[in-house]
């Protein structure tokens, strides 16, 4: 799971080796191959392809799903993840993604390709213009439109219950993300919803028992758990939000997804007040 900006060349030869030298997918949207010679330079593969599917059309057709199926590892690019989720979701490559990853096969991403990994994701569907939702805009009305969050895209059993972002302390998202973590509890859909949050030229390699290593030359990831439920999360009022437990993990440590523990990190808390983010890390810095 990369959090976007430059690639990370440990973090394409470790999901490389778990293709077992077979057919390595890159998945998009929209854009072109130019995946392919730079994985191929990487790595001993069988293949290197590019799909680029565009449309809902695109995503019914029977033989992009036979590619899917074929395909040893996947990995989703970047770019816009409301394109993944209009064009791909209740179609034959959701399910054909889906069915990749139950059979064991690895799964990477980056940017709105790490976005789409979580059970639950940022939509970015009332944003047609691709504009940046700015953490105080959300913080300061969580039922703006422009806030929408969607659930049960991809099916990753390590990241069930959990919400993935990408840019994060780059782009200054946790304002946003806590917004995201809020609205899942007011809606009902978790009591205890958790975050991974990874910064540019970050990564985190999680096998397939949940436990994670965080490489790159970035921030690292942040690992977020609400313990109480909102106080304030209303249409038009700046939220309020007490409790927040944050592990920061920079490169070189390790996190363990299902026990929700790290080691190499630092724990704080934040608190959200009327729209403001306050910190008890020293230095009292959110990130």
């Amino acid at each position: 799971m990369m959090g976007g900006g430059k690639d990370l060349d440990d973090a394409f030869r470790w999901l490389c080796a778990k293709a077992n030298g077979g057919d390595f997918l890159i998945l998009r949207a929209r854009g072109d191959d130019d995946y392919n010679p730079y994985v191929n330079k990487l790595c001993k593969l069988n293949s290197v392809a590019t799909l680029v599917i565009p449309d809902r059309q695109a995503a019914s057709n029977p033989a992009v799903v036979d590619i899917i199926r074929h395909a040893e590892a996947i990995f989703v690019a970047g770019g816009d993840q409301s394109r993944y989720i209009n064009f791909w979701r209740t179609t034959p490559v959701q399910d054909a993604i889906n069915e990749a990853v139950a059979s064991g096969k690895p799964l990477g991403g980056t940017s709105a390709g790490l976005a789409i990994q979580g059970q639950y994701s940022y939509g970015a569907l009332n944003d047609p213009d691709d504009s940046e939702l700015a953490s105080k805009d959300a913080l300061a009305n969580p039922f703006m439109p422009q806030v929408t969050v969607v659930r049960d895209f991809l099916n990753v059993a390590v990241l069930e219950n959990t919400l993935t972002d990408s840019h994060f302390a780059k782009r200054d998202r946790m304002g946003r993300s806590l917004v995201f973590l809020a609205r899942i509890m007011e809606a009902g859909w978790s009591k205890s919803p958790r975050e991974i949050a990874i910064d540019e030229r970050s990564a985190v390699l999680v096998e397939g028992d949940g436990k994670g290593t965080v490489v790159g030359k970035g921030n690292g990831a942040y690992f977020i758990k609400p313990t109480v439920p909102p106080a304030v999360c209303k249409r038009n009022e700046p939220l309020t939000f007490r409790e927040i437990q944050v592990y920061k993990a920079p490169t070189g440590s390790h996190f363990d997804l299902p026990a929700w523990t790290g080691q190499g990190g630092v724990s704080y808390h934040l608190t959200v007040e009327q729209g403001a983010i306050t910190s008890d890390q020293p230095g009292h810095s959110v990130y």
